[in-house]
């Protein structure tokens, strides 16, 4: 798993937000756009894409797209 694919596949979960407004430092729960919907999207896109299983409270304990990424990377 590459941290600037999942950075990239991260950011077209969201409709509004730019993928260029998307780093590995960004906050992701501080973007307008991220909301309970979008954290379902994400839960299905690192199933989906990396075929792990992760829950809302484990996204919650995140903060930037690197914390998660590398949350992810170590199920």
């Amino acid at each position: 798993m590459e941290l600037q694919d999942f950075i990239a596949k991260f950011a077209q979960q969201f409709d509004d937000t730019d993928e260029s407004e998307i780093t590995a430092e960004t906050v992701y729960s501080d973007l307008d756009e991220w909301s309970s919907l979008t954290t379902l999207s994400i839960i299905a896109f690192i199933k989906t894409e990396y075929g792990k299983s992760i829950t809302g409270k484990e996204i919650r304990t995140c903060s930037t797209v690197l914390d998660l990424f590398n949350f992810v990377s170590s199920l």
